[in-house]
């Protein structure tokens, strides 16, 4: 994209007034945006309002100023294989993906060290067969190869751990896990995503982050280091005009293009009004897979899952059952049997009888220490003592109020 289109589809982008939906029937009538704005009003006003007419006859007081950052951002010397792109909607290179959607956004924009695949294969075997392909420098994505992992900003110990080993194995079995860098579940799943390329599995794009700010940001801060790792094993993908800071708005939005771009979607834990419900019923509008991890009936990030798996979602306890129903991935090798994590996978040196005891005690529901002093009959030193050996193993977390939540399921 040379500079004066790139200066068309910003302007068109920018124009107020005019949305996707009004944007796609001006390229349809009149071709690209340069056509676009040379445009009589008359001839405009057979696609848009008298508003909206005025608008695009008048050049955003923003453009200049936008149009200077975006070019810049693009010339900008690559940093460990990480390009940088802008794809309109026009673009060969645009995600077909998302092209199906409803509501296509006009510009991408793509900072990573991956590109999408032109076309989708319609053979899913084919693409078991033959792991994606490096191609000038860049790994190929596509969506048949792709899982969206989302869940709670405030998950518990175990979902946290459950996202990622999820995430880990998928990409351990050829996967590209598709999250949206927000803190909790998403980023427990891009940071297992990344432990998955880095323990096993090749020529792959580990993860794809979808978010909700320009991408000369990083939201939010604490994410900053993972998001520079996940460009350089994958993919950071935005919407959003640089500079556009973290609003509200943005992120609900934005999950149409995480279920957009996979071929379902896995919730781990979700209240009953987060937003990751709001991902897993595009996913379901567009006839894709949905998945859902039960549970505890106590904990009020499960209800989202359990209300999912009442609507037909597919409950799901380990990743085979994941890869199961994506038809084709089923015969893969799985590096971890079950993705839920086991005492084994988190410390495979436990055999002391006092903690399987205390371990059975505590179940999988929060419970506090006169509680688990009634269960054991310990004094409350060595019970103390024992909680605090099985913390350091991983085995058990410490909750606010004085709770103790199981992190294992032996």
């Amino acid at each position: 994209m040379d500079r004066d289109e790139l200066k068309a589809w910003l302007r068109l982008s920018l124009s107020p007034g005019i949305g996707n939906v009004t944007a796609r029937k001006l390229l349809g009538c009149f071709g690209l945006p340069q056509a676009i704005f040379e445009q009589t009003t008359p001839a405009l006003r057979q696609v848009a309002t008298p508003v909206q007419t005025q608008a695009l006859r008048t050049e955003p007081a923003t453009l200049p100023e936008l149009l200077e950052t975006t070019w810049a951002w693009l010339n900008q010397t690559e940093v460990n294989g990480c390009r940088r792109q802008v794809l309109s909607l026009g673009d060969p290179g645009y995600p077909q993906a998302l092209l199906d959607i409803d509501d296509p956004p006009l510009l991408l924009y793509l900072y990573g060290v991956a590109s999408f695949q032109e076309g989708q294969p319609s053979d899913v075997s084919d693409q078991v067969a033959m792991p994606a392909i490096p191609v000038a420098d860049a790994w190929l994505i596509a969506a048949q190869r792709c899982l969206a992992i989302v869940g709670s900003r405030n998950p518990t110990p175990q979902g946290a751990a459950n996202a990622r080993q999820f995430a880990k194995t998928m990409v351990q079995a050829g996967l590209t896990v598709v999250s949206g860098l927000a803190l909790g579940v998403d980023g427990a799943a891009h940071t297992g995503a990344l432990e998955g390329l880095t323990e096993g599995a090749t020529d792959l794009p580990a993860t794809i982050a979808v978010i909700g700010t320009g991408l000369d940001r990083v939201y939010p801060k604490a994410h900053h280091g993972l998001a520079h790792r996940i460009a350089q094993h994958g993919l950071l993908l935005s919407e959003y005009p640089l500079g556009t800071p973290p609003l509200n708005a943005n992120f609900p939005k934005r999950n149409r293009l995480i279920a957009g771009l996979a071929r379902g979607t896995l919730v781990v834990e979700a209240a009953l009004q987060s937003g990751s419900l709001i991902t897993a019923r595009l996913t379901a509008e567009q006839g894709k897979d949905v998945f859902a991890i039960p549970g505890s009936i106590h904990a009020a990030q499960s209800r989202g899952c359990h209300a999912l798996i009442k609507q037909g979602a597919k409950l799901v306890e380990t990743a085979q059952d994941v890869l199961e129903e994506l038809q084709g991935f089923s015969a893969l090798s799985v590096a971890a049997d079950a993705a839920l994590v086991s005492a084994d996978t988190l410390d495979n040196k436990h055999t002391a009888d006092v903690d399987a005891l205390l371990l059975q005690a505590l179940g999988f529901d929060p419970v506090g220490l006169d509680a688990l002093q009634g269960r054991t009959q310990l004094v409350t030193a060595d019970l103390q003592a024992q909680l605090m050996t099985l913390e350091i193993k991983g085995l058990v977390a410490r909750l606010p109020g004085g709770l103790f939540q199981r992190l294992s399921a032996a």
